[in-house]
């Protein structure tokens, strides 16, 4: 039995702490919410206040740094905080995980992390990346605050779009004119993104990059349009003329070689629910 700590118990975070708890893991979470706190627990999910504001603050959060392995799903807020409070957010964990005694660290980041440009062949872990060619600044900088000059093992989960459930695509797109449709997608499904982490601790898989993004990318507009078709949601009312151009495709085999196996390889497969 390993103990586990997650900050972060939010829409990935806790199918994977009931997934590590399931699997015989000692799990404990954070929560910035008292009300999710009683629910949790609740639920039989061990959880704490804690919260990066960006300053650490909550009670007897000290506990989860006292684990042997960390994972760390906290993405940006961007659209309603800035990059550098984000930025701050990590420097005070990467100094709490320095004075621990944690010995190996899951980061969850992103596919933005990766050039915007679009091209034949599609983005792969080995990618060059750097503050030039970035397609997200702040997502790059975080990477490097947390795998620079460090003492412990990291490996950085990038994820694609997280989809599935109650992220439905369709709904954000329904009634509306002009939407691109004929990009392809770089989606992953909710429960696979949870297993894939499981996977990297259960195998021990660290010191490592991985695109979690599931293996079948499938057009935009057959997305929407199976969303519509299935929850009865408004299609959109047009779509944006077809081109030729390329699209900007994440790779996700790397994590496949390891004998990984995606339980919904094709968006189009992946569950809905309207209900909240």
């Amino acid at each position: 039995m390993t103990k586990i700590s997650i900050i972060g118990l939010g829409w990935i975070g806790l199918p994977l702490a009931k997934l590590l708890q399931k699997e015989g893991h000692a799990v404990i979470g954070s929560t910035t919410s008292s009300e999710k706190l009683v629910r949790l627990k609740e639920e039989g999910v061990n959880a704490i206040q804690f919260e990066l504001a960006p300053f650490p603050q909550g009670r007897a959060f000290q506990e989860l740094f006292t684990c042997e392995i960390l994972v760390i799903n906290i993405p940006p807020r961007s659209r309603s905080v800035s990059g550098d409070f984000y930025l701050e957010q990590i420097k005070f964990l990467r100094s709490m995980i320095d004075q621990s005694a944690i010995k190996k660290v899951i980061f969850v980041s992103s596919t933005g992390v990766y050039p915007k440009e679009n091209r034949e062949e599609a983005y792969t872990e080995i990618e060059a990346i750097d503050k030039t060619n970035s397609g997200n600044l702040t997502i790059y900088k975080s990477e490097l605050l947390v795998s620079e000059n460090r003492n412990f093992e990291l490996t950085i989960v990038r994820f694609g779009g997280l989809i599935g459930d109650d992220r439905i695509p369709g709904k954000y797109v329904a009634g509306k004119e002009n939407i691109p449709g004929h990009t392809r997608v770089n989606f992953i499904y909710r429960t696979d993104a949870g297993k894939m982490l499981a996977w990297i601790i259960e195998k021990n898989l660290w010191n490592e990059t991985y695109n979690g993004v599931a293996p079948i990318h499938s057009l935009r507009k057959d997305v929407y349009g199976k969303n519509a078709h299935e929850l009865g949601l408004e299609p959109p009312k047009s779509y944006q003329n077809s081109s030729d151009s390329k699209d900007r495709l994440i790779s996700g085999d790397k994590i496949r070689t390891t004998g990984f196996e995606f339980d919904f390889p094709n968006p189009l497969d992946f569950p809905y629910s309207l209900e909240t």
